[in-house]
């Protein structure tokens, strides 16, 4: 996601470009040819891995949030399916293998510090295979029962406050 202020030239034809009221709004605009620069939000998806009545959550090692624990996560490339996204994001982060059993909600930006993240997919996954490793982007993957979830160290994105407060009120 590049902010509109980044955008000096036109894409098309090179001008400089202007700020320019479209739609009620002011976007980067090309006064030569009328490009106009929409700033596409940038969607992630989170997903919450239950097995044995456990959810599995990663330490991450990259800021936001560096050093606290979340769910594994990422952005969806362009063109690719969330559900796939999903279980790509689990798999390069846990080594885990996972099927997705349901989508949990969808977010609007959670204002986090340093968050990126413009639109939140929410899914739940189960394991069907893998083996569980921290990687890319993370520094460990665990799988926590109830009691043992480390509320103090959790990372502060909106999405994790929803997904892990459902999983704990849920009693499993």
């Amino acid at each position: 996601m590049t902010d509109p202020a980044e955008m000096i030239y036109c894409p098309r034809c090179a001008t400089p470009l202007v700020d320019l009221a479209h739609s009620g709004k002011l976007r980067r605009s090309c006064p030569n040819c009328r490009f106009i620069y929409f700033q596409d939000p940038k969607v992630a998806v989170i997903v919450r891995v239950i097995q044995d009545d456990k959810v599995l959550m990663v330490k991450r090692n990259m800021d936001p949030e560096k050093g606290k624990w979340a769910l594994p996560a990422g952005f969806i490339d362009y063109g690719e399916d969330p559900r796939i996204a999903a279980r790509r994001e689990v798999k390069e982060e846990t080594g885990l293998d996972v099927t997705i059993t349901r989508l949990i909600d969808v977010l609007g930006p959670d204002g986090a510090p340093g968050s990126k993240t413009s639109i939140a997919i929410l899914f739940e996954a189960e394991v069907n295979g893998g083996n569980l490793m921290g990687a890319d982007d993370v520094d460990e993957a665990v799988f926590f029962v109830q009691g043992d979830v480390p509320r103090a160290e959790l990372a502060v994105f909106e999405s994790l406050r929803v997904m892990i407060g459902e999983w704990l009120e849920s009693g499993k």
